[in-house]
Order: C-alpha cells, then structure tokens, then sequence
C-alpha cells in the first residue's frame, strides 16, 4: 500500500498509524507508567536519545532562540518515544525540541509513547527528520542511504516513503559517490546542491576536485560549472573518436604527465600518435585558471 505525499506531510503521524511499525499495537505495559499510544508529560530525564539520529550537528543559536520559545510558550508539538521498560523511553522524533526543553530547565516534556522494534524506530526517525527538519543534502543523501539498505526498502518504495520523484532521490544519492572534501563542503553549505550536481557529471576524481576548488575560490556560478562540465564531457567524447590511432602511453611517458599535472595542478593528458608525434592537453576553468596557468609556463 503507497502512502500519499500529503500524508507524510503530516510528519510522523502517517506512520504510527500503521499497525506494522508497532510491535505490541496500543496496549498498556505491565507495571508501567504511561500506555503505548498516548500522550503523556514525562519526565525528562527518562528519556535517552536516539543512537539513530541522522542529523550530525545542531545549530547552538537556533537551539537557543528555540529554548527560548520554550520558556515563553511551551512545547507546542510533542517529541516521540518508544518506551523500553518501567519509567525508560528513547528518543524516536523531535532532538531539537528535546535539546531546548534541556536547555530551558524543563522537568517534563509531552511525549508521544509509541512501543517500536529497532528496524521501525530506525524508519520512523529518518522519515520523520527528512520531513520535518532542515538536513543539508548531505545528511539527507545518508538518510536514503540508510533507508535503502538498514530498512531494505528499494528505491522506488523510497520515493514513496519521503513523498519525492525518482530524479529528486537519485540526484542526492549520487552526491555520496563524490570525493569526501567536496560532500563536506555541500555539508558546510560552501558549494550548493546545483553546484555538486553539476560537478557529479565529471567522471574525473581529479577533475572533480579541480573544479571544486576554482568555485571555492573564484565563486563560480552554477551555470558556469555546468559550462565547464559540459566542455569536459564533449572533450572526451571528441577526444575518443580520434583516438583510434592514438598510442598508449608508456611507463615513463606517465610519470611525466602525473608530474606535470601536479605541478600544473590541473589534470595534463600527454597524447601520443605515430612517427613520434603526440601533444599536451591543458585544460583550464576560468580566466584567473589560464593566467595561473600561463604564468607556471612562462617560468
């Protein structure tokens, strides 16, 4: 059975109405404080976190401005838990309202009691936080990651869950294929999702991060990266039709081109034809690029 976008945008609430996220259905515990289905003020210190939190690093200012409504207005949307015994409850949902309510000196935080297995929590958790919270696109690139193969759920059953298209799901997933200085710098919002989306075209590790750090450094629009990227994937193209008597390099003839393109900084490509005859291809992605370039020639 699908589940509608619309209902994922009421958050969790799709979800635990669904009878298989919940191994015990709404009963009450033996000897327990509080009923499976309900909600309920706990206390806070009963409450442990989430070991499966998908987000990494929380905003100390906004959790402030957000402690700060607390003491002025309360919790105006109760946290999810699954309780684990006597007086015992794990975060499910609603880190950032649980941290605040720390922050504000609360004794009690409403809480929605839910009884869960390890595998549902886990889903309930990265579905509710893809929804709910505002994820960089690499911490929502690994809560697909995870959903796919924590959850065993498909692609397809994917898009279902978190209500997107298939283009939108894949384009995220493919950010995690990219050398790890770039995803961090898609963490730390140094580059945009356009920007990492254009560069993911490049098939080049070296390329990639060469292009990555002309954007860092002479702020490149999107649309020119998608220029330079589109340049490099016509280059080859071009280059391998033409190629057909073009000789692999030597041994030696490597080492030089890996030399040259480490002083260069720049991927070199050493071409070699018949009769000895060959060439050097230097590529270059901006302006400032090809006057370093000329510069690092002319010494």
């Amino acid at each position: 059975m699908s589940i509608k976008r619309n209902a994922l945008g009421k958050g969790l609430s799709a979800l635990l109405e669904n009878p298989d996220t919940d191994i015990t259905s709404k009963t009450e515990l033996s000897g327990a404080s509080a009923i499976a289905g309900a909600v309920a003020n706990i206390d806070i210190e009963k409450i442990e976190a989430n070991p499966f939190q998908p987000r990494t690093s929380f905003d100390e200012q906004a959790l402030m401005e957000l402690s700060q409504s607390i003491k002025e207005q309360g919790i105006i949307q109760p946290i999810t838990v699954r309780k684990l015994g006597y007086d015992k409850y794990q975060l499910i949902s609603g880190e950032r309202r649980y941290k605040a309510s720390v922050m504000a000196g609360l004794k009690f935080i409403p809480a929605f009691i839910r009884i869960a297995n390890d595998q549902a929590m886990l889903e309930m958790a990265l579905v509710e936080n893809i929804q709910r919270e505002n994820l960089n696109a690499i911490e929502i690139a690994i809560s697909y990651k995870r959903l796919i193969d924590e959850c065993t759920i498909t692609q397809e059953e994917l898009c279902t869950r978190v209500g997107k298209n298939r283009t939108t799901v894949v384009n995220y997933l493919r950010l995690l294929k990219l050398p790890p200085e770039i995803q961090i710098g898609i963490r730390d919002n140094i580059i945009s999702m356009g920007h990492a989306r254009a560069i993911i075209n490049v098939d080049d590790v070296l390329l990639q991060l060469k292009i990555y750090n002309e954007i860092v450094a002479n702020e490149l629009s999107v649309r020119k990266v998608e220029e330079i990227a589109k340049t490099i994937s016509k280059s080859k193209k071009s280059g391998g039709k033409a190629n057909t008597t073009v000789k692999p390099i030597s041994f030696e003839y490597k080492k030089i081109q890996d030399h040259l393109s480490s002083k260069y900084e720049t991927k070199i490509e050493l071409k070699m034809g018949s009769k000895g005859k060959g060439s050097f291809v230097i590529p270059f992605f901006s302006d400032d690029d090809f006057e370093r370039i000329l510069e690092l020639l002319n010494k």
